[in-house]
């Protein structure tokens, strides 16, 4: 079965390469050019990525980002013709899985594109096989990838679940920021280690009590992050 992407940039020229491109490697690409359009059509279909800009009309792509956060945890790669760090942080902090700077070349955006949609087919393959685990008042259901605290749903996002997943079933082993980042994010993923930094302040503040003195996810302070069982 063909996957199926939305492009999402006002700049229709970049929006027609990227489908071109993606056409030849037999993905079905819908275009949006604003940031309503594309919140409708997040909303109407199954993506199974979406490229978004964050430089939009009407609704820019951090509030894209953040809105489609709300109902769906689609793998989104961020466009950025800014460089600045704190541009590529905002983004991760809204939710997205990856950032990709313009001017890019297409080819790094399909490698960047099969790379993510691989390691969504694994994680699926290993859901199949997981279990529904409890630890205090925190349940995390693998098998349907969401997680409690008490009776409330927490909403992650995809990276956030990784993260805690990968956590929960190593309980009290330490992870170094570097593991995390490759076990999570694979060894190709060019952003650097502040990226797992930005995802367990997330996750602290979704499923602790108080994230500054944490239950589940501690810090062992020049070493790296631990779920404590």
């Amino acid at each position: 079965m063909s996957k199926k992407v939305l492009v999402v940039d006002d700049e229709k020229l970049i929006v027609k390469g990227i489908r071109f491109s993606l056409e030849q490697d037999d993905m079905e690409v819908d275009c949006a050019y604003d940031g309503e359009e594309a919140l409708e059509l997040a909303k109407k279909n199954h993506y199974d990525i979406i490229l978004l800009d964050l430089m939009l009309p009407k609704v820019d792509g951090l509030e894209v980002c953040q809105q489609i956060r709300e109902f769906s945890d689609v793998p989104i790669v961020m466009l950025t013709a800014k460089g600045e760090d704190m541009d590529k942080i905002m983004g991760l902090e809204y939710g997205a899985d990856d950032y990709i700077t313009k001017p890019f070349n297409i080819l790094e955006v399909k490698a960047r594109i099969k790379a993510i949609m691989r390691r969504a087919h694994q994680e699926a393959k290993t859901q199949e096989k997981a279990k529904t685990v409890q630890v205090g008042d925190l349940r995390m259901d693998c098998e349907s990838r969401r997680v409690f605290i008490g009776e409330k749903e927490i909403n992650l996002t995809a990276k956030e679940f990784d993260v805690l997943e990968l956590l929960v079933f190593n309980p009290n082993k330490v992870y170094s920021r570097e593991n995390l980042l490759n076990i999570v994010w694979g060894y190709e993923y060019p952003g650097d280690v502040r990226t797992v930094d930005v995802h367990i302040r997330r996750l602290r503040e979704k499923i602790e009590k108080n994230p500054s003195e944490p239950k589940y996810v501690h810090t062992k302070w020049g070493v790296g992050y631990y779920f404590q069982a």
